[in-house]
């Protein structure tokens, strides 16, 4: 994506005072400046109450605009708020993607009776009794908007499940039967199968709700603007949906509209085979990246970091891979906490910004820290703004690896024919490691530590090879010194 790094500008536990997009605005100049070129956007559509994140979707036509579920705005702000956010974030040039949610829908207007069947909450193939009436909340019928937009109201024909029975209150997982229902086949195999995650579960096989949210794809990308889109929980999705969700939007908008998604599974395998099956026009989130970011922050000197790599996303497919180091999801207290520490923070960030190959995504809470009732953290601002300095100034072009030791690593960025500045890279979980690199230099030319680790100089030999080191356990970004000008 063009050298671009992506910001997740939001996490779990941002203030419901309805001043986000407003805020967002006030620092696009900021981010523009620290060298993001996107950012990605929270669910902005009237979820459960301004204290949900969004994920609780209730009506995805009202983006702040009519009073439902005890407001006119979201968490976030009001439609008005969010266009002028926009604008604002496209005036610096940064493009702009939306979270979407299609899973499934929540904070129904009535509850319906319906057939359905329990299933096993470890196998959903697995069928616990027979067929039952049971009594759910599927009806949604949108009376705060009147029908703007949109006509289409919601019943229990569109969802294949719910987690709630109404008529007995036991909580477990329903399966809805209906002609031609039941869970959708393209998804994830998990549980046996991975359709029902939360909620009313959306029906992705019904045509209805197929053309439904084709519709409201194209309505949405005209009504704000945005640049691509964010697909959540994408392997509780049904494939072929999926496939005719994109194929549309490309239809309407163009390839440059950009797609990516999140498939939450730790095998790459998984990933690679979802890329497939989507027909390569879905990025993904590189989650094996990630754990291995987490379990090397929670083994330090015990992890090879010469494998850091090795089950990655962006190792097979580099140029549909978005790296990542955290999110809001793996922040601590949240469901797929996996979070990684502190101390591993720069070393990480390192891995993805200033490599070639993924397209980064700095996570909010790294930036500008969590807030957390249970779980505060201050973020790395300015170590992260270091290291997008160096990826938009010195860290360019094609690159040399040197992964020779279990504590060690390092690489040459070897610069572009517009920038021909070369770089050494250097990371280690141990104290004063040092990497022989090649980076073609005269002999005697002297290279400094952009990162300030150290204030020694590292002298290129005759062979134009380098010495390069790192003091303390981090990392360190080595450059050639810039002569004095002749006055």
């Amino acid at each position: 994506m063009e050298n671009l790094v992506m910001f997740q500008a939001f996490e779990w536990y941002l203030e419901n005072d309805g001043n986000y997009y407003n805020n967002m605005k006030s620092r696009a100049k900021e981010l523009k400046e620290a060298g993001f070129g996107a950012i990605w956007i929270p669910p902005v559509y009237k979820a459960t109450g301004t204290n949900d994140v969004g994920y609780g979707v209730y009506d995805i036509y009202d983006l702040g605009e009519f009073d439902q579920k005890g407001s006119i705005r979201t968490k976030y702000g009001t439609k008005q708020e969010l266009l002028d956010m926009i604008q604002e974030l496209h005036k610096y040039g940064i493009r702009v993607y939306a979270d979407v949610v299609m899973n499934h829908m929540a904070g129904a207007d009535r509850p319906e009776k319906f057939k359905a069947i329990k299933v096993d909450y470890n196998d959903r193939n697995r069928e616990l009794g027979g067929e039952i009436e049971i009594e759910g909340w599927t009806g949604f019928d949108f009376p705060g908007r009147k029908d703007k937009y949109s006509s289409f109201k919601w019943n229990f024909n569109h969802f294949n499940g719910i987690d709630f029975n109404n008529l007995t209150g036991e909580k477990a997982i329903y399966r809805i039967i209906g002609k031609n229902k039941g869970w959708n086949l393209g998804v994830s195999h998990e549980k046996g199968n991975f359709d029902y995650l939360m909620f009313a579960d959306i029906d992705h096989a019904h045509t209805d709700v197929v053309e439904e949210f084709k519709k409201w794809s194209v309505w949405f990308v005209n009504e704000t603007g945005v640049d691509g889109f964010r697909l959540d929980a994408l392997k509780h999705i049904d494939i072929p949906f999926i496939n005719k969700f994109v194929k549309n939007i490309n239809a309407e908008f163009g390839n440059d509209f950009y797609i990516f998604g999140e498939y939450w599974n730790g095998d790459r395998g998984s990933l690679v085979e979802y890329l497939d099956k989507t027909d390569h026009k879905i990025d993904l989130f590189d989650v094996p990246l990630h754990y291995a970011l987490n379990t090397i922050s929670n083994n330090g000197e015990g992890f090879d970091v010469r494998t850091i790599l090795d089950t990655s996303l962006v190792k097979s497919n580099a140029m549909e891979a978005v790296s990542f180091v955290d999110n809001h999801d793996s922040q601590p207290n949240e469901s797929l906490v996996s979070w990684v520490e502190p101390w591993f923070k720069e070393i990480a960030y390192s891995i993805i910004l200033l490599r070639k190959e993924g397209y980064p995504c700095v996570f909010y809470g790294d930036y500008y820290g969590l807030a957390g009732k249970d779980h505060q953290y201050e973020g790395i601002k300015e170590k992260i703004d270091d290291l997008l300095y160096l990826r938009q100034n010195y860290c360019l072009g094609d690159q040399d690896d040197y992964f020779e030791d279990q504590h060690q690593i390092g690489w040459i960025r070897k610069g572009t024919e517009e920038n021909p500045t070369k770089s050494a890279v250097i990371i280690s979980t141990k104290e004063n490691a040092k990497i022989r690199m090649f980076v073609e230099e005269e002999s005697g030319t002297e290279y400094i530590d952009k990162l300030q680790k150290t204030d020694e100089k590292v002298i290129i030999d005759n062979q134009g090879y380098g010495e390069f080191f790192t003091p303390t356990v981090g990392v360190s970004v080595w450059v050639k010194k810039e002569q004095p000008r002749l006055k």
